[in-house]
């Protein structure tokens, strides 16, 4: 059975609860497991991205605004279509918001994201010599960008050891009781407490698939899942 949790403070690092029905948590077995499981589904989309050319930090940058509140089916082949007109600073920054716009209109909040996109492209142009520092600071001092994105886009174009935390990446490893988080924020700090270092990048290319097709977010798929023996199933309810 699932197991209940005491009140817990944000980020705190635990061991996996002991459960006499599983196997010691080896998160080097369990996310070795999940590369297998997840080779036959479609890659998280800046992953997909960088593989089709579109590596830049930049580019990653703008895929990765794009992405926020957005479906990967969605921000995919706006991302590519976006970038297939302007993929540097300054071909974004002579466009207009406007005309940004039109081309993103598929995607959650796409006017609000023209405008930053645009004040982006603008200030890297203008202000940082026409490309972008691999600097996480400076990436979230643009309006819009948080340590997600920041921390994705400098793992994917610059090699930097950074853990992105979205949606699925929060779920999963508190699902699993590798930590215990009540937000992304908190997971993310966490995690790099814990994580071994090797894993850093590839964890959210890995548990974007993993989360959306089997731990999903409601009735996950525990019957077939490749690290059930390892799984705390913390919170799962109604498992299929």
């Amino acid at each position: 059975m699932p197991e209940r949790r005491a009140p817990m403070k944000p980020g705190r690092v635990v061991e996996p609860p002991p459960r006499p029905d599983k196997e010691p948590f080896d998160i080097d077995e369990v996310l070795g497991r999940i590369r297998e499981a997840v080779r036959h589904f479609a890659d998280a989309a800046m992953f997909a991205l960088a593989a089709r050319g579109h590596d830049t930090l930049f580019e990653q940058l703008v895929a990765c605004v794009l992405s926020i509140r957005t479906r990967d089916e969605v921000s995919l082949p706006v991302s590519l279509a976006l970038l297939q007109r302007a993929s540097t600073p300054a071909a974004l920054a002579r466009m207009s918001p406007e005309d940004i716009d039109a081309l993103i209109q598929p995607v959650t909040f796409h006017e609000a994201k023209a405008w930053q996109l645009h004040a982006i492209a603008t200030r890297t142009r203008d202000e940082l010599g026409g490309a972008l520092p691999c600097d996480a600071q400076v990436l979230q001092s643009f309006k819009g960008v948080g340590p997600k994105c920041a921390h994705l886009a400098l793992g994917i174009a610059c090699g930097h050891e950074a853990i992105s935390v979205d949606i699925h990446v929060h779920r999963v490893t508190n699902r699993w009781g590798y930590v215990q988080a009540r937000t992304p924020e908190a997971t993310m700090e966490a995690l790099e407490a814990v994580l071994p270092r090797a894993w850093w990048v590839e964890l959210n290319r890995l548990l974007v698939p993993f989360g959306k097709h089997v731990c999903t977010g409601t009735r996950p798929k525990c019957s077939t899942c490749p690290v059930l023996s390892f799984c705390r199933q913390v919170g799962v309810r109604d498992a299929r």
